[in-house]
This record gives C-alpha cells, sequence and structure tokens, in this order.
C-alpha cells in the first residue's frame, strides 16, 4: 500500500513540475517576443536574465537544502556503535531546551529522565489538540470541515511536538517526522488495534445519562459526541506516534509502534472524552432550554392576547373588537 502511494506521488510530482515547466517556457518566450518588438539587443539581455533568476531561484534552495544539519534517526538498536553517537547528539541537542535547564544530561539514565519530563509536556499538549478537535467536530457535524479540522490541528500537533524535542527543528526533520507519522498513523487503513466503542460506551453514558431522560434530540447528541471522540481518539494516537520518534532513542518497529499507540490512546480517551462530552452536553443542554422557553414564551403571547380580545368583546356597551392577528 505504502509503495503505490510513494509510486503514485512520485509521478504526480513529476506531472506537476514538467507543466510548470512548460508554463514557464512559454511565458518566457512570449515576454522575449514582447521585447524582441522593442529591440533584439533587449530581448536577448532579457532572455539571459531570466535565465538567470530561474536558476538562482532553483539553485539556492538545493544549496540550503544541503547544508542543513544532519536529521536525527535512532539507530535500530542500542548494540550498534552509532547508538553513542546518536546519544550524544541527542545530548546536544536537549541541552538547548530551557525546559531541561539545569539537568544533567551526560548519560543515558540522565537523557531518558530528560525525556520523560518533555513527554509530560507533550501529554499536555497531545490532550488539548484532542479535546480541540472533540468539541469542534462534535458542533459541526460536517464531514469535509471536520476532515480539513483534524488535518489542520494534527500537522500543527507534529509541528509543536518537533519543537519541544528539538527546539529548532531542520528542515530534514520535519520532513522525516511527518512521513513517519503519515505512515505510521495517518495512512492506517483501519483502527483494528483497538475497538473504540468500548472505550466511548461508559464514557458517554456518564456524559449524556442525566439528560437523556428529559431532553429531545439526545440521539443527535449521542452521534455528535461519538463523531467527536472518534475523532479525537485518531488525533491522540498521531500526537503520541509522533512523541515516540521524537523521544525514541533506537528506532521503534512500526507495527508495534502503532499497536502501542493505540493502547496509549485509549488510555488518554477516557479524561478528553469526558470534558468534551460535558461541554457539549451543557451547551445542548442550553440550547434546548432557550428553544423550549422561546416556544412556551410565544404559546403564552398568544393566549394572553386572545384573552384580552376576549374581555374587550364581552365587555358591557363595548363593540366587538378587530382580534390581533400579528
Amino acid at each position: 500500500m505504502r509503495g503505490t502511494l510513494r509510486r503514485f506521488a512520485i509521478f504526480i510530482s513529476i506531472l506537476i513540475l514538467v507543466a510548470f515547466a512548460v508554463f514557464l517556457v512559454n511565458q518566457t518566450t512570449q515576454i522575449v517576443a514582447l521585447a524582441a518588438r522593442i529591440s533584439p539587443l533587449f530581448a536577448q539581455a532579457l532572455l539571459w536574465s531570466l535565465v538567470a533568476v530561474f536558476t538562482i531561484c532553483v539553485l539556492v534552495p538545493i544549496y540550503l537544502f544541503l547544508r542543513l544539519p544532519k536529521r536525527l534517526v535512532p539507530p535500530a538498536s542500542d548494540d550498534v556503535p552509532e547508538f553513542d553517537e546518536h546519544l550524544k547528539t541527542l545530548g546536544k541537542r536537549l541541552r538547548a531546551n530551557p525546559a531541561l535547564k539545569g539537568m544533567p544530561l551526560d548519560s543515558r539514565p540522565d537523557i531518558e529522565s530528560a525525556l520523560s519530563t518533555l513527554e509530560r509536556h507533550s501529554d499536555k499538549l497531545i490532550q488539548g489538540a484532542a479535546s480541540q478537535v472533540f468539541v469542534t467536530t462534535a458542533i459541526s457535524q460536517n464531514g469535509s470541515l471536520d476532515a480539513f479540522l483534524v488535518l489542520a490541528v494534527n500537522s500543527r500537533l507534529i509541528w509543536k511536538l518537533a519543537h519541544v524535542y528539538y527546539q529548532r527543528p531542520s528542515l530534514r526533520d520535519m520532513i522525516y517526522l511527518y512521513a513517519n507519522v503519515a505512515s505510521t498513523a495517518l495512512i492506517a487503513s483501519s483502527l483494528e488495534e483497538i475497538d473504540i466503542a468500548e472505550q466511548l460506551e461508559p464514557v458517554l453514558a456518564t456524559g449524556v445519562g442525566s439528560v437523556a431522560a428529559v431532553v429531545p434530540g439526545t440521539s443527535l447528541l449521542l452521534n455528535s459526541l461519538t463523531t467527536g471522540a472518534a475523532n479525537a481518539f485518531l488525533t491522540l494516537r498521531v500526537g503520541i506516534v509522533a512523541k515516540s520518534y521524537c523521544s525514541a532513542l533506537v528506532l521503534p518497529p512500526r507495527g508495534v509502534l502503532r499497536r502501542s499507540a493505540a493502547v496509549a490512546a485509549a488510555g488518554m480517551l477516557g479524561t478528553v472524552t469526558a470534558s468534551g462530552a460535558r461541554r457539549v452536553t451543557q451547551g445542548f443542554v442550553r440550547a434546548s432550554r432557550r428553544k423550549v422557553g422561546g416556544m412556551v414564551s410565544g404559546v403564552g403571547d398568544r393566549v394572553e392576547d386572545a384573552w384580552d380580545w376576549l374581555a374587550r368583546l364581552w365587555r358591557p356597551g363595548g363593540e366587538e373588537p378587530e382580534p390581533d392577528t400579528t
């Protein structure tokens, strides 16, 4: 599956580059032809100037990319010679982190303790992003909008997590991290690792049980909460996968990481869902009260108008008034 997607992305990229090159050549030809009407010498100078600008625009980004520091990739095992070098490089990056100021980072236990400190901060970011996704998608109920929202929040979450661990991640770091998170979490074909329904049922029952008997439209509320909880679970899993890659001392196998991320996300899901369900339910109840209160108020006004009309009608010596049709 990943190989097919990679080949598809390569061919699409080539198609876009070729189309852009054809467009660029066509526009350049038209500009040079227009300049030739003024002067052939001016057209020649303009042509070579444009070629120089295009060359600089292509070569400078390539040069800057090649000058970037080597991305931080954990070795496959802690038994290989590259592991010690990885620890040194990771220690240098962690020393620049203000959250670890004053902490010793000279040995593996020191680095593991520092990573545990950063993991606690990362968990807060992950739960905050999941809560945002839960509430927003539960209220939105728009599939296309929800998809863009979840993608935006997840992308920003990965960016934040990278800065928690790397402080100033290079472009190579971000490309490596986004690619691995996407292949591990975002492009997963299913969520067979865990039954989300088992995690959602007790939490949602607690969140809406107190209003189920008195508020109409509870089925809509349950559907909204289920949608929000499912999207929150995906956000939790993406954040945990990103955190695992950033804090890994050795490269974790994708299959193991995917399953462990699902289990960890399920552990966080209860807190996120309980808080989000309470907020959405309270908003739902307030909206229902306003709706019902408005209906009752409207009926009361009509009854009062009818009573006044009848009182004037049967008043001694009075004339039949025109009924209020407003």
